[in-house]
């Protein structure tokens, strides 16, 4: 039997089993039939980030941002770009963080943007401030 990774749904949160060797494929979810990797980054609130920082076999890379800050508006296409380019490998998601103030003081998020990397709930890097395209996939390759 090929190896599977466990992979939460974007849009109902379900958690999918997907064989490793179809992962490239996309694969939709076995509850909602929406894509499991739609290509763009989701937006996460305090009652869906755990299921999705916590999931053992997919990293999470999370923009901290806020409407009103221009350097998180300028890097915006930037992650939604990467988004499309490191799926399956890995999912990126944005936390408003005037929506949701509770993730923002659980991680401590002092200046916006921030990027984090979850990997099965762990924290494993973090960087504050907009980054270009290059800089973006070269921080998320180096620390995946």
């Amino acid at each position: 039997m090929a190896e599977s990774k466990i992979i939460p749904c974007p849009s109902c949160n379900t958690l999918n089993r997907v064989p490793v060797p179809r992962l490239s494929q996309g694969g939709k979810c076995g509850s909602c039939g929406k894509p499991l990797f739609p290509g763009k980054p989701v937006a996460l609130d305090t009652a869906r980030f755990d299921k999705h920082a916590g999931a053992p076999d997919l990293p999470l890379v999370v923009d901290f941002w806020a409407s009103w800050c221009g350097p998180c508006r300028a890097m915006a296409p930037t992650f939604e770009a990467a988004a499309a380019e490191i799926e399956p490998v890995a999912r990126l998601a944005k936390v408003d963080t005037d929506a949701e103030p509770e993730l923002a003081q659980r991680y401590r998020i002092q200046a916006i943007p921030t990027l984090i990397l979850f990997k099965g709930g762990r924290e494993v890097a973090r960087q504050s401030g907009a980054m270009g395209a290059g800089d973006l996939r070269r921080w998320i390759s180096r620390n995946l």
